[in-house]
Order: structure tokens, then C-alpha cells, then sequence
């Protein structure tokens, strides 16, 4: 079916149905950043391919609200498909319920279906409009709708996890007491594979189990496909005293409770929130396996170290491996092309060497010239651009470890003249990268507090951009990870020792190139200054990530001391735990890379 002929077939649903507006979240029942093939149901509809919208459906129209990351890719795979972009990171753009309610038509009802909606966006949704539950996806979508994901989950052993699941069980259990609650009921896939230390392969690049959990005082239920516990897995639930019953069992399930129920309506979806008896009291708050799981133990955080250090091992081999490509101005392969499809594919065999690699923890993105300017590009055989021994490259990827996960970002020039401009921009953004890396700030302060840092030297160049600064990340879960993070929305949420978050401002120019330069860092106390003249607790920040930077970008003269000082330290410190590693090539190759540099 063609994009035309799928808004045809949901129309005719919709006058059955007796909708007028049809709303298709990019959302999974579990409210996952990167959804199983099987929900893909935005993408489906639209023939857009980003990760992040909202397609909203009348009789005559079709439209898709995204952020500003997607513009340029949504702007390119709408093209034919009457759906119109709208560009919510826009000051001027309304919300999709402003939107509706401007249509010249009373008593407008809007269908949603409530497994894509959590409570919380159902309830707020409800307050502006006339909602109706119901499915118009699963009736149309009937030609190779991929199955839910049967593979096997498997035990992820506490050597690595830092905590047995009796421990977290525990932990759990007594703050739920705390609340008065007799159940909790998760549907975060990884705050359960968290909770219960199992891991998956159900979703692209996060190591989570397609499954609901309720927690109760007496008890712990999985619910899950049968098809994905074998004898070991079935052994490890029985041994942790875990329960298990089918996937789609967990509605009749919570029909079944009593007491205080407690749910996180940011994750809790709006069909699961309708199963519990009206007599249960129902209690919503953020969950408390939230909070724990992005507080990393010192041995997630040594995990994370360990992985990091085979990150650096493959990009250095990787970068070496680019630069002896080139010859006099052409790439030394059989045909004498290169592509960023070949550069991604490369990569990773390099990553695939290191011990404790599972699979890349995000698509990797090498954007050369101008499509480093679009911020979530995806590569494609078909689409990839060729790329020339001259010109920017952007490479942001990221691997998932046994360890712990990676997400790093370096912006190289490969040959040639660079421009005056691009070691500008690239400047601005080390610049800012720098100021949150080696920032103190006191216990308390909060994420939106710190964001300008990372972006006042673009700024006073009258340059910005539109993604966030820093997202959290987890230990060999989701790339992305809440409640933390760096950005200019207000987040209420505290940056908190064992916190990990990225630092990656960048600068875009449509067309010409990209630049950002990402890596990860933690939250770790600060030593307490001579000058300090309060009892307050300072924190900062350690760099976890391992890679050097290119320094033939840096335009020394709006360096200061300081920062040159901290790269040399930096480039240090990335020579002397990754040269072991290496052979003798490969060390005198990361040599040159981590020379000290002066103005």
C-alpha cells in the first residue's frame, strides 16, 4: 500500500467508526524511544522514517507534527504524500489539541489508541478534547505487520549489574511501603530489565524484553511471550522467585488487584491505567526504579570505564584506518569510492573486536559535508553520499557492551584547505563542550542550570541549535535514559552522583556541514576549594569517553590557556590507557593524535 492508499483505508475506518480526527503517536505500549518493528505504526502510515512524531488524520487533511532534529529528513520522505510537516519546535506552532479545537466544526471526536497513550498525555489530552478509544491501525495494517519479538531473553549477570535482583527487589518492595503501595505496576522495558537483571534482543540497539511486570509485597510477575523463556531463563525466574504468565495476560491480571496501586503515568499506558477496579486507590508518581537505575553503582561505573577504553581501541583504529586510505587526494579502494555506508560498516568490524561487544547502541550516524547538518541523518545504500578525501565528517555511534553503553561523537576534516568558518564553528563547540565537562556547581542544581555553558560561545556568535546538550545514559540499556539530563526545557530533576549524561553541543549549516563533539561524563563529588565560603557540596564531572580530538579544526586564537591545557590533559590520559591495547602502529598513530598543542 502506498502512503495515499493507507490514509484512504484509515478514512473509511474512521466514518465506521464514527471518528473525525484519527491520532498515530510514534509510540509503543511501553513508551519506548526506539519501538519494536511491530509498533511502527507513525512510520507505516506516513513513510516517515524518524523517531520522533505524531501523525494526526481528518477527512481532508494529514499531518505530522516533529521536532526540529527531523525538518530536513521530514521535508524529504513527505514529498508525494499529501502529509503536511509541522514544525513543533517552532514558537508559532500550536499543539496538536490547539490545532483540533481551531477546526470550524463542533463536537469533534478524536479516536487515540489508548495502548499508545500514558496516562498522563491521555489525561491532559482529555481535558481539551472528546476522546474516543479505539484501534485503526490493527485493521488496516494486516499485509506484513512484523510479529511482537519472540527471541529469548537471558539472565544479565550481577558481576556486571553490581546488585542482585533480590537486592533491587528488596529496595523496591521497601519504597513502595513507604507509599502505602500494595502493587507497582512497570511497563518501562528498561526499568524491568533493570529490576529483574534480564536483557533481550527485542528492540534495535537497547537490550530489553518485550514484557510488563507487577511488583507486589509478596510476589514479582513477568508477563511475557511463552516463546521467550527457555529452560535457562526459566530456571533464573524460578531461582529469583519471579512468576510468569503470558504477555497479554496483565490486563486480566491488574482487573485482579486490591489495595493501593502505584504507577508512574509517564510510562503507564492509558489501556493498562483502565484495567485497575475502580475500588483500588490509584496512585501516580514517578517510579522509583527510575530514580535507582540512573544512579550507576561503582561497578556499572567501572563497566562503563571498561567499555569505553574498547571504544577508544576501535576508533583509533578505525581513524587510522581512514587517514591511510588516502592517497593524493583519492581513497585506495578497488573502485576508488567511498560511502558512509562503508565508513559505518567498518566501524563496525573495529567495534566488533572488543571484548564484551553485544551491538551498537544506536544506528551510527557519518554524515559527510551537509548531511552532518541534518542531526538524526540515517545512511542508507541507496541514499548514502559518497565521500571525498576533503570535507567534514560527523561521526556519532556508539556501542553496547556486556560492560556498560557508549555514545561518542567526533567531527574530523578530511584533507585539504579547511575553511576559515568550519574551525570557528568547531571551536565554539569544543569550547562549550569544555565549559560543562570542567564545570562545579553545587548539590541541588539541576540540568537546564548548566546548559548555557555548553552554548555561550555559539551564542555571542549569534549561533544555536535545536537538540538537547545532554541526555542520560544507561549501563548496557537504552542509549537515551531519564530523569536526567542537559537542555533548556525546565527538568526538575537534580544531576546526582552515578548520574551519566552526555555532552554534545554542535553547530549545523544546511548544506555545507556538521559539528558536534560528543563524549560522556559523570557526576562525581568535587573537592572542596580553599576559597569555598559555604557548607555547601559541590559536584562535577569525570569524562568517561576515550578519543582524541582533531585538532587541525581548533582555531587557537579564541583558545584560552586553560582549555588547551585541559585537552592535553585529556589527550593524556586517552594515550596512556589506550596505547597497552595497541600495536606499535597503531600507538604511534594515537601518539601524533594526542601530541600536546599550544597557541
Amino acid at each position: 500500500m502506498t502512503v495515499l492508499e493507507k490514509l484512504a483505508a484509515l478514512r473509511q475506518q474512521m466514518h465506521q467508526e464514527g471518528v473525525d480526527v484519527y491520532v498515530v503517536p510514534g509510540n509503543d505500549p511501553h513508551a519506548s524511544e526506539y519501538l519494536p518493528t511491530h509498533w511502527h505504526e507513525m512510520n507505516w502510515l506516513s513513510g516517515f522514517k524518524g523517531e520522533s512524531g505524531t501523525v494526526v488524520v481528518t477527512m481532508d487533511r494529514a499531518l505530522l507534527w516533529t521536532d526540529s532534529r527531523y525538518y530536513l529528513q521530514a521535508g524529504i520522505e513527505l514529498e508525494g504524500s499529501t502529509i503536511e510537516l509541522m514544525r513543533e519546535s517552532d514558537i508559532d506552532c500550536p499543539t496538536i489539541p490547539e490545532w483540533i479545537n481551531e477546526l470550524e466544526q463542533s463536537g469533534i471526536v478524536v479516536g487515540v489508541n489508548p495502548e499508545m497513550f500514558s496516562v498522563n498525555d491521555f489525561s491532559e489530552w482529555q481535558e481539551k478534547l472528546t476522546l474516543r478509544s479505539v484501534d485503526l491501525i490493527r485493521p488496516i495494517w494486516t499485509d506484513g505487520r512484523p510479529a511482537i519479538p519472540q527471541d529469548r531473553l537471558y539472565p544479565y549477570s550481577a558481576d556486571f549489574a553490581g546488585e542482585t535482583v533480590e537486592q533491587k527487589l528488596t529496595r523496591m518492595r521497601r519504597k513502595m511501603a513507604e507509599k502505602h503501595g500494595d502493587a507497582l505496576i512497570i511497563s518501562a522495558l528498561d526499568e524491568i530489565a533493570w529490576l529483574l537483571n534480564i536483557r533481550g534482543n527485542d528492540v534495535a540497539f537497547n537490550p530489553v524484553v518485550v514484557s510488563y511486570v507487577v511488583l507486589e509485597q509478596d510476589k514479582c510477575t513477568l508477563f511475557v511471550l511463552p516463546e521467550k523463556v527457555d529452560t535457562v531463563a526459566r530456571n533464573y525466574l524460578d531461582f529469583n522467585n519471579i512468576d510468569q504468565q503470558p504477555y497479554e495476560a496483565v490486563f486480566d491480571y491488574i482487573r485482579s488487584l486490591s489495595g493501593t496501586v502505584l504507577f508512574d503515568g509517564a510510562k503507564v499506558n492509558q489501556a493498562l491505567y483502565e484495567a485497575i477496579p475502580a475500588e483500588c486507590r490509584k496512585q501516580n508518581e514517578k517510579s522509583p526504579i527510575l530514580i535507582d537505575k540512573a544512579r550507576k553503582n561503582a561497578v556499572e561505573l567501572e563497566g562503563e570505564r571498561i567499555a569505553m577504553l574498547q571504544d577508544s581501541v576501535a576508533l583509533t583504529r578505525f581513524f587510522k584506518w581512514l587517514e591511510e586510505l588516502e592517497s593524493d587526494g583519492q581513497w585506495l579502494t578497488a573502485d576508488g569510492q567511498l560511502t558512509e555506508c562503508d565508513l559505518m560498516d567498518r566501524l563496525h568490524e573495529f567495534r566488533m573486536m572488543g571484548d564484551n561487544f553485544v551491538e551498537e547502541s544506536f544506528g551510527t550516524i557519518a554524515g559527510y559535508q551537509g548531511n552532518g547538518a541534518i542531526v538524526h541523518y540515517e545512511a542508507t545504500p541507496d541514499t548514502c553520499a559518497t565521500v571525498h578525501p576533503q570535507g567534514m565528517l560527523l561521526l556519532d555511534s556508539g556501542g553496547q557492551y556486556l560492560d556498560g553503553t557508549t555514545d561518542i561523537t567526533r567531527t574530523v576534516w578530511l584533507g585539504g584547505e579547511i575553511p576559515q568558518q568550519a574551525k570557528l564553528d568547531y571551536t565554539y563547540v569544543l569550547k562549550g563542550h569544555i565549559a560543562l565537562a570542567t564545570a562545579r556547581f553545587p548539590r541541588g542544581t539541576r540540568g537546564n542550570q548548566l546548559d548555557a555553558l555548553a552554548k555561550q560561545y555559539m551564542w555571542q556568535a549569534g549561533i544555536t541549535f535545536g537538540h538537547g546538550t545532554g541526555h542520560g545514559v544507561g549501563h548496557f540499556l537504552g542509549c537515551h535514559e531519564g530523569p536526567q539530563n542537559v537542555r533548556t526545557d525546565n527538568n526538575p530533576t537534580a544531576l546526582e552522583v552515578g548520574h551519566i549524561i552526555s555532552d554534545e553541543p554542535g553547530i549545523y549549516r544546511t548544506g555545507m556541514w556538521g559539528i558536534r563533539t560528543e563524549n560522556l561524563i559523570t557526576v562525581i563529588p568535587a573537592e572542596r576549594t580553599e576559597a569555598c565560603t559555604t557548607e555547601d557540596d559541590f559536584l562535577t564531572f569525570e569524562t568517561l569517553t576515550l578519543c582524541f580530538y582533531d585538532t587541525s579544526l581548533i582555531e587557537f586564537s579564541i583558545m584560552t590557556e586553560a582549555e588547551i591545557d585541559w585537552i592535553n590533559r585529556y589527550h593524556q590520559r586517552v594515550y596512556e590507557l589506550t596505547a597497552p591495547l595497541l600495536n606499535d602502529e597503531e600507538r604511534e598513530y594515537l601518539r601524533r593524535k594526542c601530541a600536546p598543542i599550544s597557541k
